[in-house]
């Protein structure tokens, strides 16, 4: 069974994720969701988002705000995938 986690957006609002993966980039930690809200669950999109510390030290997720660092981060995900499912096809033959 897949982790789920419940974010708040700036209005309130709770929105559902199944985390699909937890990566380390340059020394951030990452994680690519996918939203589960039926408004969302079509567009086949995951959203990136960076773990960071509240001002209490806990442990949250942040927007990526740098397209730059989004870019990086959605490659090395890609680059997992593409592994992920070049060994589904070796154990195929």
């Amino acid at each position: 069974m897949s982790d789920l986690i419940t974010l708040v957006d700036e209005d309130g609002c709770e929105h559902e994720f199944e985390v699909e993966a937890i990566l380390e980039v340059d020394a951030h930690k990452y994680a690519v969701l996918i939203p589960l809200d039926e408004e969302y669950a079509d567009s086949n999109e995951a959203i990136i988002m960076r773990f960071g510390q509240d001002e209490d030290g806990e442990e949250i997720l942040c927007d990526i705000e740098n397209d730059e660092e989004w870019d990086k981060v959605a490659d090395a995900y890609d680059d997992i995938v593409d592994d992920l499912e070049d060994a589904d096809e070796d154990e195929e033959d």
